[in-house]
């Protein structure tokens, strides 16, 4: 391809509401145009990288087993009151009516209609496994779009489904896909880490999550200094805490007036914030009513709301207003374990449970207790509810564990029968009974790893794609295109590296100076330039490594060898 011939639009002006590299660098270059909020076009150095991301991971999930189809962007909105989640996406999923007033929904996934798909064709254990992908738009009406690509309301999505006979078979699959996964995003030149992760409005009974590792990525991720244990901050856990330096208190209720933070109660008591109970007040939201709920955690963890939101079934939590916490029968500042309103739900950390000698308060204004013993407290629900700090130790090995930054582009589920039973979608089995399909969904970012590449590749000057991800991995420079000598030996070049399959692009522009065509070749991103110029009367010209920004001199007859060597 020739620069002279190809649509490539950049520009040095900034956009106004671009905070991240890659959404900068991808405007800026001509990849990519926002035509509405969350909405892109992809221009052609865009579709290009779009297509050989896509063409990846289509290989190695064809490779793995895998069969490609496709469903409509549109689906009715009766498959997803099948299944009962019309009801729980909430506003992310667009609705729209046709003329007939029928209503239908742009797929943000596609469970429910890959489950309608196979139902009723595939009807015995004998057709089983199979698994179904695309790679499709998709579209969720997020309620602030921004970072380009990495939060857009319109992208493109591979989305996978397994239909299995028992659970047994499903892990198996799991276990094929994740390690699918890891050889796309080897392949994409990726450093990623696979991480536990919460199952969120999916579903399901376990998940991992792919983050590429970038400090510019929204998700906060958990990992271990000592071994490749991982999880989002929304599903990680540790092993439990050790608690030293507590101090013997009697079981008593002690006046503490106008004490009512964790700091000040571990002040006034002369105890270490560990040794105290901190309740923390939330209103859960469910589909048709709210009520307000209490999580008890250690004085000196933090509360994981998602964790706390699963342990409580809501669909989220909000903060509660003094009224609610009034209205409930809540002192706020005074909330303990024992005494609480017979109405309220409350959930207790994990960690806590059977522990004695703590401190929590009493229910009642100006008052806590101490000495509190968790095993006389009757009816109690516990869960996993703190949030994971740094410096804990490992679960798996008992190694440090760190916060780093990631952007997740991938995501694999065990999903169990959830949709498959709702939707009554069975097969008989090998005693000749009908069951539910027990199935697995797996999907991938494809648009979002465009700018997943760029977060962790890239300088002040541009882009600095991988090899598996350029648009082209060749940039001939022609210093001045109307030297007919340069010009000539540019197109022989050309021509040479095509013979080897060398995606290459051949700057001939005649209006564009050097210093403008290497701009563009620095913002762009080739991995390697040729810049042909003065020198080459005297037989050599030079090779750029966009990456280390390194210049090398080579005899003209040496230019592809070079190259070869360099991209090899």
């Amino acid at each position: 391809m020739k620069f002279s011939k190809m649509f490539i639009p950049t520009t040095k002006e900034m956009p106004k509401d671009a905070t991240l590299p890659s959404h900068q660098y991808l405007v800026r270059a001509g990849f990519i145009n926002q035509v509405g909020a969350g909405i892109y076009n992809f221009m052609p150095l865009g579709k290009i990288v779009l297509e050989k991301i896509r063409n990846i991971v289509k290989s190695e999930l064809d490779e793995a087993g895998c069969n490609e189809v496709q469903l409509g962007f549109v689906t009715p909105i009766e498959l997803w009151e099948q299944s009962g989640r019309a009801s729980k996406m909430g506003l992310e999923m667009l609705r729209i009516k046709d003329r007939k007033n029928g209503e239908f929904v742009l797929s943000p996934t596609n469970e429910e209609a890959m489950v309608e798909l196979v139902k009723n064709r595939v009807t015995s254990y004998k057709d089983l496994p199979i698994n179904l992908y695309q790679i499709n738009t998709k579209f969720r009406d997020e309620g602030r779009p921004r970072f380009g690509l990495l939060r857009g309301r319109e992208f493109l999505m591979k989305d996978g489904y397994s239909f299995h006979e028992n659970e047994e078979d499903m892990i198996r699959e799991f276990h094929l896909m994740e390690e699918t996964y890891k050889k796309i995003f080897t392949k994409l030149g990726l450093d990623f880490r696979v991480v536990e992760a919460d199952s969120g409005a999916i579903g399901g009974t376990g998940s991992k999550e792919f983050h590429v590792l970038a400090n510019s990525g929204e998700d906060t991720i958990v990992v271990c200094k000592s071994c490749e244990y991982g999880a989002n901050i929304e599903a990680a856990s540790r092993q439990p805490k050790e608690v030293k330096g507590k101090k013997e208190k009697t079981k008593e209720k002690v006046l503490t007036p106008d004490v009512t933070s964790i700091e000040d109660v571990a002040k006034f008591l002369d105890v270490e914030a560990s040794q105290t109970i901190k309740a923390v007040i939330k209103k859960a939201v469910y589909e048709e009513t709210q009520k307000v709920v209490v999580f008890f955690v250690r004085g000196d963890d933090e509360l994981e709301e998602t964790k706390a939101t699963n342990a409580v079934n809501a669909l989220e939590l909000i903060d509660a207003s003094e009224d609610d916490i009034k209205d409930a029968g809540l002192v706020a500042g005074y909330v303990g374990v024992f005494d609480l309103p017979k109405e309220v739900v409350f959930v207790i950390d994990n960690e806590l449970q059977n522990e004695d000698n703590l401190i929590c308060g009493s229910n009642e204004e100006n008052y806590h207790l101490t000495g509190v013993d968790l095993k006389e407290l009757e009816n109690a629900k516990y869960d996993d509810l703190v949030a994971v700090q740094a410096g804990d130790k490992c679960k798996c090995c008992g190694g440090e564990l760190i916060h780093t930054k990631g952007i997740e582009v991938g995501h694999i589920f065990q999903l169990g029968t959830k949709y498959s039973a709702a939707m009554n979608a069975n097969f008989l089995d090998r005693n000749g009974k009908a069951k539910p399909f027990v199935m697995g969904t797996y999907g991938i970012g494809v648009s979002r790893l465009i700018a997943a590449v760029i977060e962790q590749h890239h300088d002040e000057k541009g882009m600095l794609w991988t090899k598996e991800t350029a648009p082209f991995m060749v940039d001939i420079i022609v210093s001045n295109a109307k030297n007919s000598d340069e010009l000539s030996f540019a197109e022989k070049l050309y021509n040479g590296l095509s013979k080897y399959k060398i995606d290459t692009i051949l700057d001939d522009r005649v209006d564009a100076r050097y210093g403008f065509k290497m701009g563009d070749f620095e913002l762009i991103g080739f991995p390697y330039g040729v810049i042909i110029g003065k020198k080459l009367s005297d037989g050599i010209v030079e090779i750029v490594d966009r990456k280390t920004n390194t210049k090398t001199e080579v005899k003209k007859e040496d230019v592809v060898s070079k190259l070869l060597e360099l991209i090899d």
